[in-house]
């Protein structure tokens, strides 16, 4: 809780609205629906109070959730029925670094294991509305920027993408899954290789690097320090201190604010 004093009186903000009031916009935690939706508003309405001027985006995210079992055995249940058959499939293994298991099951189910795709559009949402207003959106990495975090770290604008010294950026191919019915399987598929294409191209257009160079690393968890994130091209620049025309600006406003009041 911040407390305000002015001619007035008291006015009293939680932390992250007062930080808006400074164009700052802090993504803690796991992409999901829910963080989706108030950073989109909240880049929407910051735009429209001043389209020209920055906004601040600060990532400690490990990206989005998980949203189905990645493996299973004998004994386990997976998506409420008990494994009993592992059927790896070539060619989608060479396109989703993932497996189909199916169940013993009078409708035979089976979970696509690769892509969560209620993450990646979450985060596309955020990712697709920094793309879309006018005002330019600084990226600051604190603590970790992984998964589809790194995504939106890279996706601020060019020369202000920035990392803190001890923070960790991470890349990977995206996880999660689908369950439903085996005849509805080649339709998600088509769907899941749709995106991870589309994220091997939004990461080659922010970082420069080329098509093959980040499906290699991709493959796997790729950690980066912010040294190696800046010369991978997710990042432009490493700072230890709040650059002063952040603090400069942020203390104007804070005049002004209290001159009208």
């Amino acid at each position: 809780m911040v407390i305000e004093h002015s001619s007035r009186g008291e006015r009293a903000y939680d932390i992250f609205s007062r930080l808006l009031k400074e164009r700052i916009v802090c993504i803690n935690g796991p992409i999901d629906d829910d963080t989706s939706h108030v950073v989109v508003a909240q880049l929407l309405f910051l735009e429209s109070e001043n389209p020209s001027k920055p906004i601040h985006m600060y990532l400690n995210s490990p990206g989005g959730q998980v949203t189905a079992e990645k493996y299973c055995d004998g004994q386990e249940l997976v998506s409420g029925f008990m494994c009993k058959y592992m059927v790896m499939l070539s060619s989608l293994q060479e396109q989703l670094k993932g497996t189909i298991l199916l169940f013993a099951n009078p409708e035979v189910y089976a979970v696509i294991c690769g892509i969560g795709l209620p993450v990646v559009e979450s985060s596309l949402a955020i990712y697709d509305t920094m793309q879309y207003i006018r005002s330019p959106v600084t990226t600051i990495c604190l603590g970790q920027a992984a998964s589809m975090a790194s995504l939106l770290l890279a996706a601020g604008a060019k020369g202000e993408r920035k990392a803190l010294p001890n923070a960790t950026i991470m890349i990977h191919q995206p996880s999660g899954g689908y369950s439903g019915q085996a005849k509805d399987m080649t339709i998600h598929t088509k769907q899941i290789v749709r995106v991870w294409d589309a994220l091997n191209q939004l990461y080659c257009k922010h970082t420069g690097q080329p098509l093959d160079v980040i499906q290699k690393n991709m493959d796997r968890d790729y950690f980066m320090t912010p040294e190696e994130a800046k010369e991978f091209g997710i990042i432009d620049d490493v700072i230890d201190q709040r650059p002063m025309t952040l603090v400069t600006d942020a203390v104007d406003d804070e005049g002004k604010q209290k001159d009208s009041s």
